[in-house]
């Protein structure tokens, strides 16, 4: 055989590939379609090996640095879905391969956080650590706590003019306490949004092709997993939740119980919708005034009674209908600015100017490339003059 030939393929440790293929979410079947030979590549008694262009595709497609294949062994980074322990294992497999490769990106970027401020949380102060509820406590004194402990009036609320404007206040708002919040379009319609515990960066990932009225929602579900230390996720089919174990089905439906109540409170929800027909522009109205999504209102009618449950399903299945917000397409950069969250940009951009990493490792802290850092460093800067 040519020597050349030989040189070719990369003595790349089997389980390597396996640990790769396996946190990106891609099953051996799936990575089949772009590997041919994967099999043989995991395989322990098989002599063949991927050559570096390919090690390079598969750095790509597995979302891994591609120095990770020369490891001795796989990195010392537990499995994501240890993190979910109130989620069966089954159902943590039963995910699309692209909402797992979130999740290790979330998990990326909390280890980046660490890393950015020497395993301290720079917020003064973490609603995680300061506030603790029992699962048996009431929701509305719950919602009433955290919205004290936010500093958010409903006043300031409703002073807020566009659910855009809402999204922004709100994120600010739970950074402010600890908790960044980061965005991705997550290509799956059915995942909201999810959030990742940690004792001292807790962190929620949002859908952004969601409505921003939904973005907002999902914060606030996330955030109330946060409180009570546990990982958890936002799904539109309820069939989900039933598919939970009960302690974790009685987490999910108290999560969604207090995100309503949250962002809508019953007293403020009855003065506002007093005299008023229940209709689909009554509806749109009242979720405007609170920045929610429609089915946050029609769910606060069918608790205080005023519609049936089949009147609730046929409303939620017309808006199901409703087309998903589409990505625009737009600047690059203020893309990833939206996406990153203001917070972390400024604490990476932090740490290069105080000479602690260089353009390399801020690239990697930021998941861009390099030639994009001076684009970045504007936006930041123009963001931080507004």
């Amino acid at each position: 055989m040519n020597a050349g030939k030989i040189r070719e393929f990369m003595p790349v440790t089997p389980e390597l590939i396996t640990w790769a293929r396996k946190k990106a979410g891609y099953s051996l079947e799936e990575a089949g379609h772009y590997f041919k030979k994967i099999e043989e590549w995991e395989s322990e008694v098989s002599e063949s090996s991927p050559t570096y262009p390919q090690l390079e595709s598969m750095s790509e497609k597995f979302k891994v640095p591609i120095a990770v294949f020369f490891f001795p062994e796989p990195p010392a980074i537990p499995p994501v879905s240890e993190t979910f322990r109130t989620i069966p294992e089954s159902e943590f497999d039963r995910m699309p391969h692209r909402i797992k490769t979130l999740l290790y990106k979330a998990k990326a970027f909390q280890i980046s956080l660490a890393e950015l401020t020497g395993n301290k949380n720079p917020a003064p102060k973490l609603i995680t650590r300061d506030l603790q509820f029992k699962t048996s406590t009431s929701i509305n004194s719950m919602a009433s706590k955290v919205r004290e402990y936010l500093g958010v009036s409903l006043e300031e609320q409703f002073s807020w003019k566009t659910s855009e404007e809402a999204l922004k206040k709100w994120r600010e708002g739970v950074a402010n306490i600890g908790v960044y919040a980061f965005k991705d379009g997550f290509k799956e319609g059915n995942f909201c949004g999810f959030c990742l515990y940690d004792d001292e960066f807790p962190i929620i990932y949002i859908n952004n092709t969601m409505a921003e009225n939904r973005q907002i929602f999902s914060i606030f579900h996330e955030l109330a997993h946060l409180i009570f230390h546990t990982s958890g996720i936002d799904v539109v089919d309820e069939s989900y939740v039933n598919r939970l174990p009960n302690n974790a089905q009685k987490i999910e439906i108290i999560c969604n119980r207090f995100a309503g109540k949250f962002l809508v409170p019953d007293l403020a929800f009855k003065n506002k919708s007093a005299n008023m027909r229940i209709n689909r522009d009554t509806v749109a109205l009242l979720a405007d005034k609170f920045n929610v999504s429609r089915d946050v209102i029609y769910r606060k009618y069918l608790d205080a009674g005023m519609i049936s449950d089949r009147e609730y399903s046929g409303a939620i299945k017309a808006l199901a209908k409703r087309p998903t917000k589409k990505g625009s397409g737009g600047d690059y950069y203020n893309t990833t600015m939206t996406y990153l969250g203001r917070p972390y940009v400024r604490l990476a951009f932090e740490g290069y100017y105080q000479g602690r990493f260089d353009k390399i490792q801020l690239a990697d802290y930021l998941d861009i490339k390099p030639i994009n850092i001076t684009g970045i460093e504007e936006r930041l800067l123009k963001a931080g003059q507004g």
